[in-house]
């Protein structure tokens, strides 16, 4: 049966054909704009090879390889981290990505939720819907960051103090919202430290410029959602009730 696209839409808005399968879940918005110039994406049964050619998703009809790219099913999952691997889908130094821990798991494509950068460890949550991701991410965000950080000195009072003054570094003012002292030894401390904001190496960058270094550096929690007994390496995915109290709650 012949396929027609819907009547145009007055004053609806119109994206990116790369963006909008992106937003739709199919995959990155890399990866779409990389099939779109391949010929492999159709817009009302006509080949586009342009990844900004404008569409109107509610309206025209959208395919990839011949299929019909509807929005796919919402799906979020959590990994534990280990130390060593970078937050990207692809690295052009070929260093091992997190996406090495969902090998072998049949998901669908998902998407890094923020990031934690190679030597940091911890609780990463993927997702194949940009907007909820923004939620979580994004600099109005309510979401707290909970973070473990071993450092290379015995943590105290005026040190709290300072990095809940904050400072600023090339430009940007790094603070927390809340840090206390977990357990010390005789050289070396392990704080508890919580981010409003997290910006690019937030903890690190604080932390050396109240001159202390950072021996390990681990995300035990994200608002609610905590890390848990999730093993090294491993996924889970989340539950309705875990994904709703992260942000809205999914129809």
């Amino acid at each position: 049966m012949a396929r027609f696209p819907k009547a145009p839409t007055a004053g609806a808005p119109r994206h990116g054909v790369a963006r909008v399968i992106s937003k739709r879940g199919i995959t990155s918005r890399t990866e779409a704009a990389a099939w779109v110039r391949a010929g492999r994406v159709r817009i009302n049964g006509r080949i586009v090879l342009d990844p900004e050619f404008p569409v109107q998703g509610d309206v025209d009809l959208l395919e990839i390889d011949g299929l019909a790219a509807a929005p796919r099913e919402f799906m979020a999952v959590m990994i534990n981290k280990p130390r060593g691997l970078v937050t990207t889908a692809r690295d052009e130094r070929g260093r091992d990505t997190v996406y090495r821990c969902l090998d072998g798991s049949g998901l669908p494509w998902l998407s890094p939720v923020g990031r934690l950068d190679k030597a940091s460890e911890g609780l990463l949550l993927f997702c194949n819907d940009p907007l909820w991701a923004a939620g979580i991410t994004g600099p109005e965000s309510a979401v707290t960051k909970t973070y473990h950080v071993q450092i290379d000195r015995v943590g105290d009072d005026v040190l709290i103090a300072a990095m809940m003054a904050g400072v600023v570094v090339d430009g940007e003012r790094l603070e927390c919202r809340s840090v206390r002292l977990l357990r010390t030894g005789s050289r070396q401390s392990w704080l508890e430290v919580v981010l409003e904001e997290g910006r690019n190496r937030h903890i690190r960058r604080l932390l050396e410029a109240c001159g202390v270094g950072v021996v390990r550096l681990v995300r035990t929690a994200i608002g609610p959602l905590e890390l848990g007994t999730l093993p090294k390496g491993g996924w889970r995915a989340l539950i309705d009730a875990e994904i709703a109290a992260l942000g809205r709650p999914r129809a």
